[in-house]
């Protein structure tokens, strides 16, 4: 399956319950008006966009018809896609610019965190880059166990310690491996326990402190794995940890089992935060990098 179709596919249950919603809604409209605009900004609100979204994306629609003399409420579909991809776009560009680059992928459990690690990881790899992992989520044995058996999967280095262990020490000990096989890229797994977000703090800084100290110049990513299917409640962790680590994109996993695909809009718009990553499947190769413009093409096309 190509890049785009497996995008496509992804999003199947977000598009059939949004796009093939708003598809229907146009067509009992035979002009462009208030009440149709009232619709479209319901739909969006129920497609998990948020609600200041949505009346920023129907404001832009408005201004759009308005602006080009539209008449047809077809035409609404094509503005719509347009406004999506530029309101997603910018950011999406992982920075691993630095060799070696380092990235701390942060997230609840059951969010798909190390699995996500693990893919990101292989993705890299495929791409020539040698990867490095940092089991630093030291509070579960299973996590150190888990990115274990990815490191396997996607011929990866992996530096880990006992569960318990102190997890700045982990990534420490990554940045000095690192540097000394010449690695391109870091991957640091952490741990997150948001309901105990002042220890969170205290860990992921002095993480960063490590870091800022061992790598000074290296090009830093602090990404947040978000999982598609808790919709508004994701944009929500999204804030919680924005506010307690500072985060420069979003992996939404999950994305094709769920109809809230919307959110990714919500959290973009809402949070100003771009997303980098998005995962469509349960295979290795099933992390995409995030582009704006498919997003949006895979979102409105007509549904099955």
């Amino acid at each position: 399956m190509g890049f785009f179709s497996k995008i496509k596919e992804g999003l199947k249950k977000t598009r059939n319950a949004v796009a093939g919603q708003i598809d229907s809604m146009l067509k009992s409209f035979t002009k462009i008006d208030d009440e149709l605009f009232e619709e479209l900004e319901e739909l969006l609100v129920m497609g998990d966009v948020g609600v200041h979204t949505a009346e920023k994306i129907c404001d832009e629609l408005k201004n759009r018809v308005k602006k080009e003399g539209i008449k047809d409420p077809d035409e609404i579909n094509r503005l719509l896609e347009e406004t999506v991809s530029e309101m997603l776009s910018g950011g999406e560009e992982l920075d691993i610019s630095t060799s070696p680059s380092i990235i701390l992928v942060i997230g609840v459990n059951g969010v798909g965190k190390t699995t996500t690690i693990g893919k990101l990881a292989n993705n890299l790899s495929k791409q020539g880059k040698k990867v490095v992992l940092a089991a630093a989520d030291t509070f579960r044995a299973a996590a150190i166990e888990q990115l274990d058996i990815w490191a396997k999967r996607s011929a990866c280095e992996i530096i880990k310690q006992n569960e318990g262990s102190d997890p700045a020490a982990v990534v420490f000990d990554a940045i000095s491996a690192a540097k000394a096989r010449n690695a391109d890229v870091i991957i640091c797994d952490t741990a997150g326990r948001l309901h105990n977000k002042k220890h969170l703090m205290d860990e992921l800084a002095k993480i960063n402190r490590v870091i800022d100290r061992e790598l000074p110049d290296a090009a830093k990513e602090k990404l947040l794995v978000l999982d598609a299917t808790t919709g508004q409640n994701a944009v929500n962790q999204a804030e919680q940890f924005r506010q307690a680590t500072g985060i420069t994109g979003i992996v939404l996993t999950k994305l094709d089992g769920t109809a809230k695909g919307g959110v990714v809009l919500a959290i973009k718009d809402g949070l100003g935060i771009p997303v980098k990553y998005i995962g469509v499947g349960e295979q290795i190769d099933d992390l995409q990098p995030f582009n704006s413009e498919d997003f949006a093409k895979a979102l409105f096309a007509k549904t099955e």
